[in-house]
């Protein structure tokens, strides 16, 4: 390839990323106009609701007049209409216009959560985290359903003793307790090497269900130490902490000997895989159920970064769903009148 190619590509290239960036702040900014225009339209309908004593039938009238004058505008629909005045009433006694972070998401994005989300602050939260990570909505729902609001930052840490701030911080809001891993489709009783190989199997799920920032380096990751080889389960490097990310999988209740194990484990990464430039290391033990109080003993004098969290492999049923399910007895019942009647 001669110079002027060569010249010319890289040209080309900047040309390339420069449209890109300008699309992005035009749909940026018609998702935001698009907002205010829901925001002033939510408000006319309340208003006129309250004013007027119009119940909810004027909704289907407006719906036809607006599609019949706007033909081209999606977005007119009584069922959207009504979720536009919803997302007002939701948001409009802790805002005198649209908040800059929900003008930020699309507004099906904005709809989920409201319709999702009755507490104003775990709404934030989820704009806030869709604007960080770039969710789509199917991640932003998965999101939802797996709490991410309560078990983010719930992980039992030593890093505000190990790790300097600010990056003990991120490091503490990194980490959630407990995971979700129901998309493995495993029973309980799952041994470690069957979690382990599910998740790889599954590793886009499960890397979404870590959070933004991790990159996966390997299963069963070699570590010689002296004359003996050692495998670490699953080995991350963490884009955002600039850190390698040790991560052992334990089937069973946390034991405070796991702790050592893993502060073993993270000498030999900081000492053969550890950068110059990078960050020190942090190991995770992923367990299925922890004393807290044994935790956090477990971690207490150990000098290297560790969090510990729970995991889940099926996700519970709700309260109101248990009280409607049949007991066995029951169950029994119905089995030996059908019997009886088929005899």
């Amino acid at each position: 390839m001669s110079k002027i190619e060569e010249g010319y590509n890289t040209w080309f290239e900047s040309i390339k990323k420069k449209i890109r960036l300008a699309q992005l702040r035009a749909a940026v900014a018609v998702n935001a106009e698009l907002l205010n225009v829901y925001w002033d339209l939510g408000k006319e309908i309340t208003d006129k609701q309250n004013e007027a004593k119009w119940g909810d039938a004027i909704l289907e009238q407006l719906s036809i007049d607006l599609r019949l004058n706007f033909p081209n505008i999606k977005g007119f629909s009584k069922r959207n209409l009504y979720a536009i005045r919803q997302w007002y009433l939701f948001f409009k006694n802790s805002f005198e216009f649209v908040p800059q972070p929900v003008a930020q998401i699309p507004w099906g994005h904005n709809r989920l959560i409201v319709a999702k989300i009755k507490n104003m602050d775990e709404a934030l939260f989820y704009v806030q985290a869709t604007v960080a990570n770039g969710w789509s909505r199917e991640q932003l729902e998965i999101q939802i359903n797996n709490n991410y609001y309560k078990t983010k930052a719930k992980a039992i840490t030593n890093f505000t003793n190990t790790l300097p701030s600010p990056q003990s911080q991120l490091a503490i809001e990194t980490l959630k307790n407990p995971y979700n891993f129901d998309f493995l489709g495993l029973e309980e009783d799952a041994l470690e090497r069957e979690i382990e190989n599910a998740m790889v199997q599954n590793i886009t799920r499960f890397l979404m269900e870590m959070g933004k920032g991790f990159a996966f380096v390997g299963r069963q990751y070699p570590v010689l130490v002296s004359e003996t080889e050692y495998y670490i389960d699953l080995l991350f490097y963490h884009l955002n902490l600039r850190c390698f990310i040790v991560v052992e999988l334990k089937a069973g209740k946390f034991k405070p000997e796991y702790a050592g194990k893993l502060n073993f484990y993270l000498s030999a990464i900081d000492t053969q895989l550890k950068h110059a430039d990078d960050k020190p290391s942090i190991g995770l033990i992923l367990c299925r159920t922890k004393d807290k109080i044994e935790a956090e003993y477990s971690l207490r004098d150990i000098h290297k970064p560790i969090g510990i969290s729970e995991y889940n492999l099926t996700q519970a049923l709700p309260a109101h769903f248990i009280n409607e399910l049949p007991t066995v007895e029951q169950l029994e019942n119905q089995l030996t009148k059908f019997e009886n009647n088929t005899d």
